[in-house]
C-alpha cells in the first residue's frame, strides 16, 4: 500500500498491509534543535513514519482581507503591538469594529504560544464577534494544490477554521480560548444560556467555513480540543456543551465527503461512546495515565473499536526520550496488542514531542512497520 492507502484503510476500519505509524503536528522547535530546519514532510518520510501533511488555508472574499494571519474586513481590523518587558514575546491584538475594540494578549515561547489576555472581557463581548467578526472560507484551490504535489505519499488534513488568534476546532473549545477556560466552567454553572449563545456563534462562523469546503481535496479535517476532555471537563458538561455543538460540524463535513477525526488531547474513557455517538471516522489521542490522562487502549478498542479508527495511543514523554530501543519496541508492540486487532488504527505519539532521542524515532517507526497484519 501506499502511505495514503495504508492510513485511509484504517480510518475506514479496514485492515491496512501493516500497522500505520504517524504523528501530530510536528513543532517546528523540535525540527529547528534537531534537524537543522528540516520540512516536516521530508522529516516523515526520511524517518519511516506515514505521512501527514497539514494546510488549512483561507481566502478573503469581497471585503476581506488577510493581515498577521488573521482574517479581517473593513468592520473587523486589526493593529499588532508588541508589548516589551515581559519573559516571554508578547503580542497585543486590537480589533476595531464600529462599536467597540476588542483585543487579546498572545504569549510566545519557542515551543508554542498561548493567550495571556482573553477577547472576550464581557460577555456582551460575544455580540460585538456576533455582529462584525468576518466568516473564514477555505481556499479550494490551494488545498488541492497540495493534493496534487503529494499525491499517494501522503494524506491532506486540516482543521476547522478556529477563532484566530490562538483559536482551536471545537465549538466549545474555541469559546475556551476567546474567554478563558476557568470562566467559561463557572458561567456554564450559572449563565448556561450565555454558554450555548457564545457555542452558537462560534458554530456559526464554523458552519461558513465548512459550507465553502466543496471541491476540496481533504482527506481528514480535525475538530475537537482538549479543553473538552475529561481532565478539564466533566462528562455532563461534555453532553450539555459539546456535543450538541460539534456533531453538527461533523456531519456537516462528512457531507462534502471529507474524514472527520475527532481530537481529545486529555481524559476519554468516561465519555468515548459520547464522542462516538457524534458520528466522527477517528478519533484521537488516546493519552495513556502516564502522560497524565485516563486511557486504557484495550478497554477503548473494546468499547469503540468496531465504531471508530483509533489514532494515537504511544506515550512520546517516557518512550521517545531517556529510554532503550527495547523498551521503545516493546511500548509499540504494547499498543499494536491492545488497539490493533481487525486494523481501524494507527499508531501515533498521544501529542506532540518537542525533545526526543533521535534513534528512538526511527526505532518507533522500525519497529511499527514489522507490525503486521498477515
Amino acid at each position: 500500500m501506499t502511505p495514503k492507502q495504508r492510513l485511509l484503510a484504517a480510518i475506514n476500519r479496514q485492515i491496512p498491509d501493516r500497522l500505520p505509524v504517524t504523528t501530530h503536528h510536528v513543532m517546528s522547535y523540535f525540527l529547528d534543535k534537531y534537524l537543522q530546519g528540516m520540512d516536516t514532510l521530508t522529516f516523515l518520510k526520511t524517518f519511516g513514519f506515514d505521512p501527514i501533511v497539514w494546510t488549512n488555508p483561507i481566502k478573503p472574499t469581497a471585503n476581506q482581507y488577510m493581515a498577521n494571519d488573521v482574517l479581517c474586513s473593513d468592520d473587523w481590523r486589526l493593529s499588532v503591538t508588541d508589548i516589551p518587558g515581559k519573559p516571554y514575546i508578547t503580542k497585543r491584538f486590537t480589533f476595531a469594529t464600529p462599536k467597540k475594540e476588542l483585543s487579546t494578549v498572545v504569549q510566545y515561547n519557542e515551543y508554542t504560544c498561548w493567550k495571556a489576555e482573553p477577547l472576550v472581557k464581557e460577555k456582551s463581548d460575544i455580540d460585538i464577534i456576533a455582529q462584525y467578526a468576518p466568516h473564514p472560507q477555505c481556499d479550494v484551490d490551494e488545498v488541492n494544490k497540495l493534493a496534487d504535489e503529494v499525491g499517494e505519499n501522503a494524506l491532506v488534513r486540516g482543521f476547522v477554521t478556529c477563532f484566530r488568534p490562538s483559536g482551536q476546532p471545537g465549538c466549545w473549545q474555541d469559546v475556551a480560548c476567546l474567554y478563558g477556560i476557568e470562566p467559561l466552567i463557572l458561567e456554564a454553572f450559572d449563565d448556561p444560556e450565555w454558554v450555548a449563545y457564545a457555542c452558537e456563534i462560534v458554530q456559526s462562523i464554523k458552519k461558513t467555513y465548512i459550507r465553502s469546503l466543496r471541491g476540496a481535496r481533504y482527506d481528514i479535517l480535525e475538530i475537537g480540543g482538549g479543553d473538552a476532555s475529561t481532565t478539564v471537563i466533566s462528562p455532563s458538561l461534555f453532553r450539555q456543551f459539546v456535543a450538541p455543538y460539534d456533531a453538527p460540524l461533523i456531519n456537516m463535513i462528512q457531507e462534502t465527503g471529507i474524514k472527520v477525526a475527532y481530537h481529545t488531547c486529555g481524559g476519554m474513557m468516561p465519555i468515548l461512546e459520547d464522542i462516538a455517538d457524534m458520528g466522527p471516522d477517528a478519533m484521537e489521542t488516546f493519552t495513556p495515565p502516564s502522560m497524565g490522562a485516563d486511557v486504557d487502549l484495550a478497554k477503548a478498542k473494546a468499547r469503540i473499536g468496531e465504531r471508530v479508527c483509533m489514532i494515537g495511543g504511544f506515550d512520546q514523554g517516557h518512550y521517545l526520550y531517556g529510554c532503550t530501543e527495547e523498551e521503545t519496541r516493546r511500548a509499540v508492540r504494547e499498543c499494536f496488542a491492545a488497539a490493533g486487532g481487525n486494523g481501524g488504527f494507527i499508531l501515533a505519539p498521544s501529542d506532540h514531542f518537542f525533545d526526543v532521542d533521535i534513534k528512538l524515532l526511527r526505532t518507533l517507526t522500525d519497529e511499527a512497520r514489522k507490525c503486521s497484519y498477515t
